[in-house]
């Protein structure tokens, strides 16, 4: 499979991963081949990258830390609860609870594979894969700091609602009254479920502050801000920064969004939880294009655990009649590098 921009698919090409809705339902099927039609229909409904499968790289398997069950359930729930949020009912914090359950299965059984944000977003779904996304590079990043079992579910499930202010009605970041950002908005709704740790209140509450007191809403500083928000923080940029939703609008590849975090470690974000998230998180994605330091232009088709800057790059030539194939470990060639990613 190949991770290409969606300008550069073509008719008749194979879809590489299935794409989901908001509620959890397959728009589009892994294997599909895709028509004009259907090609246009993703451009419009707002998807930029897309896998597609290349003949070439058939053998290229994409790891994934969660399950196509596993986040059809959790964006199903995602859109039951915000839905019910929006009529002025109470959600269900069981349903969620199960959910979440399902979610940390998954990312305790793939705790070794790095993480790759690549599931399709649309103008439908894209609240829902941010929760999504956020809620599994939090839990993941938790793991790795050894919390424990009660711990992970607390930050999870604060993970998964972080942004659970934005439904209110009454949330306007813009307003100079702090108790009007959709973090304080979020606070209000979770702190009114009893079932809940009121920790998971804060991690709505907290999650735009800063180390250096100048994030949102109460300026906190250094230790006042929960370990819980610390972590959110960290997972909600990098979505945020791959898909143009922090505040510049630009939106970066991997590699750029972790260089602009690494700038903002002890300052904007927590240093010690930046670094265990750096980690955890793949630099090059498997199935991206690349361009090596040795000129050669190849795709990432697999990565090393603690070398998330150093993967294994397939570059296929074709001379002639012949087609030849090799694979460069950049683990092992200390001296080649990836120079640029192709999109």
């Amino acid at each position: 499979m190949k991770y290409v921009s969606i300008d550069q698919v073509e008719p008749g090409q194979f879809l590489g991963k299935t794409i989901f809705s908001s509620t959890g339902a397959v728009l589009l099927s892994e294997g599909v081949q895709l028509t004009v039609y259907m090609i246009n229909t993703l451009n419009r409904i707002g998807a930029t990258m897309i896998y597609i499968k290349d003949p070439q790289f058939e053998d290229v398997e994409i790891p994934e830390v969660l399950s196509d069950e596993t986040k059809r359930s959790v964006l199903k729930k995602m859109t039951e609860t915000f839905e019910t949020i929006k009529s002025g009912k109470e959600f269900d914090t069981r349903s969620m609870s199960i959910g979440v359950g399902q979610l940390l299965e998954d990312v305790t059984r793939n705790r070794e594979v790095l993480i790759q944000l690549s599931d399709i977003r649309t103008k439908d779904n894209e609240a829902y894969v941010h929760a999504l996304n956020v809620c599994m590079m939090s839990t993941m990043i938790g793991i790795n700091m050894n919390l424990n079992q009660t711990q992970l579910k607390e930050l999870a499930i604060g993970a998964l609602l972080h942004d659970i202010g934005k439904v209110d009605k009454l949330a306007d970041d813009e307003s100079s009254d702090p108790k009007r950002h959709h973090t304080w908005r979020g606070f209000e709704v979770l702190k009114q479920k009893q079932e809940l740790n009121l920790l998971i209140a804060h991690v709505a509450l907290q999650h735009h502050e800063s180390p250096d007191g100048e994030g949102f809403p109460r300026r906190l500083v250094g230790d006042q801000i929960h370990l819980y928000a610390k972590i959110v923080a960290v997972a909600n940029l990098f979505d945020n920064l791959q898909h143009g939703a922090a505040a510049s609008g630009k939106r970066m590849l991997p590699h750029e969004a972790c260089e602009h975090m690494m700038a903002l470690a002890g300052t904007k974000l927590d240093r010690d939880v930046l670094i265990h998230f750096l980690r955890t998180v793949s630099i090059y994605p498997t199935g991206s294009s690349v361009r090596l330091s040795t000129k050669e232009t190849g795709v990432v088709v697999g990565q090393h655990r603690g070398l998330p800057g150093r993967p294994v790059v397939r570059v296929v030539r074709q001379n002639e009649d012949e087609i030849q194939v090799k694979e460069i470990d950049l683990a092992k060639l200390t001296t080649v590098f990836v120079e640029g990613v192709l999109t």
